[in-house]
């Protein structure tokens, strides 16, 4: 049964196609992957069918009476509620068939048998959705889900204006999830969740009956989810069935098969058109060179998917550091309360460091601390001398109206406009993504503007904040080779060990001084 039908869709931004004439159908308990490159156009899809975009042509059909759960990179929560209030919102729906239910008590007093025996009927309706759904123990639910996802460590009666990003993304997927609706819309659901709680996310979708479509760069975990693969590129939408791995070997042998008979084509057109060329002058093999003409007129030629700008990173090194990179000294941090126990860390220069523990135990605040941004609750920082940082944050709040050459040039004035371009096309922009707004951009997109930055900018010491969040796989690997090559020294926070196992020459656990229970 068909839940979703999408027929001849089309849509663009200006001069910047993302969809033509593409066709797309989900069935009941489909688990899909939707893949591709940043900015072929993914967020734009699920917009597009849940409403929030209207497409330039096409038609978006849901079956009747579908409940739809959609968990995107940008949804906001309502000012002064609680964590609790928002995780039971997620059972409105219940709440209000349990009201209907109170009504219809109140009024069989006043009601004739017959009326009273319709009434009994539609209780017992109502009565069997709440059993159903789990009605009488919704606490216990919210619990388990607060618990499986690290929520339960903030705390329940905390307000959602004081979150982070990353806190708020993990209630909105928690919200989601309790709601269990029939068909799960997910944008990169484990950007802001530690390895703990995407293992705990990757067993619940295992599990999960109903149909969802995930949209994720983190290839371990697609893989284990998912067994349809919807794949974006050039415009064009197209069906594997099986696993990421699977698809992939799939598309290559394709794109061999293609790249084959194109070449192989092209040498046959080379051939006729030199053949018609030397004979259509001459009577005696004028009939023949007509012959290859018409061949040539009616042939269907082969074309290839023009390739898209793969990232190149390499980071500029400045002057080496001293041997010291930084020193605590009892540093406690954190905000209104400690997040950890007294510190002692030394970092020397060379160093590659990952930061690695579960969300919330204060390894941002950690990082801020060293740099200086915030001050700790007691202690002291040393850094070493000559350091030219780098640093990367996880998040940035305000909404960025620069188009994406005015964000570099600002940062390095005396590039001229030629340089800016080749820069930002260095690190898999293309033409039209270059004189766009950074606001309008995919995550993975600003993400790789601000890597053009820090690329460009001359450091021995890179202190990076989850830099991996919405890159897509090339510029994952691209970014991984990177840091590999990187002369200096880098302190990393990630949630995915393939990515920083082959990277850095040490570990620190900070669940071994957090004060938080884990």
């Amino acid at each position: 049964m068909s839940i979703l039908t999408v027929k001849n869709l089309s849509h663009g931004f200006g001069d910047r196609a993302i969809f033509d004439n593409v066709s797309f159908r989900l069935l009941k308990g489909e688990h899909i992957g939707l893949v591709g490159a940043n900015g072929e156009g993914k967020s734009s899809f699920m917009n597009i069918i849940t409403g929030k975009l209207e497409p330039d042509e096409g038609t978006i059909d849901w079956s009747k009476r579908v409940r739809v759960g959609y968990l995107d990179q940008h949804t906001a929560l309502e000012k002064g509620m609680t964590i609790k209030d928002v995780l039971k919102g997620a059972f409105k729906y219940l709440f209000d068939l349990e009201n209907e239910i109170n009504e219809l008590y109140g009024k069989m007093g006043e009601a004739s048998e017959d009326e009273i025996n319709s009434m009994l009927e539609e209780l017992g309706t109502i009565q069997d959705i709440l059993d159903h759904n789990d009605f009488y123990i919704i606490d216990a639910k919210v619990d388990e889900v607060a618990r499986g996802l690290g929520i339960a460590d903030i705390g329940l009666d905390k307000e959602v204006n004081d979150l982070s990003g990353g806190q708020r993304t993990k209630i909105l997927l928690a919200k989601l999830l309790l709601e269990k609706p029939d068909i799960l819309l997910l944008d990169e659901p484990t950007n802001y969740l530690d390895e703990q709680h995407i293992e705990w996310l990757k067993r619940y979708l295992q599990e999960y009956e109903n149909a969802f479509i995930l949209i994720s760069h983190d290839i371990p975990f697609l893989n284990s989810v998912i067994n349809i693969i919807y794949h974006m590129e050039n415009q064009k939408l197209d069906r594997y069935t099986g696993s990421y791995d699977e698809f992939r070997n799939v598309y290559e042998a394709k794109k061999s098969q293609l790249e084959s008979a194109y070449k192989k084509q092209q040498q046959e057109i080379d051939d006729l058109k030199d053949f018609v060329a030397r004979n259509k002058a001459r009577v005696a093999t004028r009939n023949m060179a007509m012959s290859r003409q018409k061949k040539l007129d009616k042939m269907e030629v082969i074309e290839l998917a023009r390739e898209k700008p793969k990232p190149e990173f390499r980071f500029k090194a400045s002057r080496a550091s001293g041997k010291l990179i930084f020193e605590t000294k009892d540093l406690v941090i954190g905000y209104d309360e400690p997040l950890s126990i007294p510190l002692n860390l030394r970092m020397e220069r060379g160093q590659k460091i990952a930061l690695m523990g579960a969300n919330g135990l204060g390894k941002t605040t950690l990082l801020k601390s060293i740099l200086g941004e915030i001050k700790p609750i007691s202690g002291t920082v040393e850094k070493g001398d000559y350091l030219h940082i780098g640093y990367f944050e996880q998040e940035i709040k305000e909404a960025n109206y620069n188009t994406c050459i005015e964000e570099v040039w600002k940062e390095f004035p005396s590039m001229d406009q030629r340089e800016v371009r080749a820069a930002l096309a260095k690190c898999g922009l293309t033409h039209q993504h270059i004189e766009s707004k950074v606001l309008v951009l995919s995550g993975g997109e600003q993400a790789k503007v601000r890597l053009c930055k820090l690329i460009n900018s001359e450091t021995n010491l890179l202190v990076l904040d989850e830099p991996t969040n919405h890159l897509d796989v090339d510029a994952k690997e691209e970014l991984k080779q990177a840091l590999r090559d990187y002369k200096g020294s880098i302190l990393l926070i990630c949630h995915e060990p393939e990515f920083y196992n082959d990277v850095v020459s040490d570990v620190w656990n900070c669940e071994n001084w957090t004060t938080k229970i884990v």
